[in-house]
């Protein structure tokens, strides 16, 4: 049985193609639907968020971090100006409020989130650089929060230490960080005795204009050691000084570098331990 071809102008229903633009036409294709103005913006626990930004390189942050920068209701950041300038970077709307939060107010801190929090908000925290909490302000608003039961969830990123050893090419098997020094010769050389006869790798922060000082105390306590210096982590001039501590400490005395500071310094191997327990009982 033949069936009819349905003729042309007569079928209402019959198109030559797809539509286009809402209308019937050859070649043609439906018109997508408007996007939104805006992306919906997720939904967060109450609680603190915290976010780790890039130590150098703006690249470096996670697609995590912006996606929950964008959803916080609240953000409490070690300095606003340099949190304003990142999230202008990534054409973040600034969060409102947004507040600081460093060690001279990181009390007071506390209640605020805490207030925010109970009221259902999420709210982010951020330093400068780097992971919040890690030689940076965090800490106690964090320890705080934990122990009264609210909701603490990290958003993790680039780190200074953790790069500084990889890149440093010294043993990763186990290291202790010492953050940063204090600014006293006297405390850094107990700092070192403490530290004399440990196998772990040794990751700490300094300023440049005393890093040839740290060096100098480091030697004298620790002896001569391998240990490198790395400056500008991930930034365009990131540069790194490989040594002993006795090289490093010459090399360091009267230069001053500019940028941010990660010293990694060898921990005692263990035939020097053998070494030195010899020679301890021969005395």
């Amino acid at each position: 049985m033949r069936h009819k071809r349905p003729q042309r102008g007569k079928n209402k229903d019959h198109q030559r193609g797809p539509a286009r633009n809402g209308k019937g036409g050859k070649g043609g294709f439906d018109k997508p639907a408007p996007r939104p103005l805006a992306e919906p913006k997720e939904l967060l626990e109450p609680g603190l968020y915290v976010i780790a930004t890039p130590i150098g390189n703006l690249g470096d942050i996670t697609f995590r971090a912006v996606e929950t920068l964008k959803a916080v209701d609240a953000l409490a950041t070690e300095d606003t100006r340099v949190t304003a300038k990142l999230l202008s970077h990534l054409s973040i709307e600034k969060p409102h409020p947004t507040f600081s939060c460093h060690e001279h107010n990181e009390q007071s801190t506390i209640h605020r989130v805490e207030s925010l929090i109970d009221e259902g908000r999420a709210v982010g925290l951020v330093s400068d650089a780097g992971m919040p909490g890690v030689s940076d302000p965090g800490y106690r608003l964090i320890s705080t929060l934990l122990e009264n039961g609210r909701k603490v969830e990290v958003i993790p990123g680039a780190n200074a230490a953790t790069m500084a050893l990889v890149a440093s090419g010294l043993s990763m098997a186990s290291f202790t960080f010492l953050g940063f020094p204090s600014r006293k010769s006297g405390k850094r050389q107990k700092m070192f005795e403490a530290e004399r006869e440990s196998g772990h790798t040794l990751i700490m922060y300094e300023s440049p204009h005393r890093i040839g000082k740290l060096l100098a105390d480091a030697y004298a306590v620790l002896g001569d050691r391998r240990a490198v210096v790395a400056l500008e982590l991930t930034k365009k001039f990131e540069r790194f000084h490989r040594g002993t501590l006795a090289d490093l400490a010459e090399e360091f005395a009267d230069l001053k570098p500019k940028g941010e500071i990660t010293l990694i310094v060898e921990g005692l191997q263990r035939k020097a331990k053998r070494d030195r327990s010899d020679q301890e009982d021969d005395d």
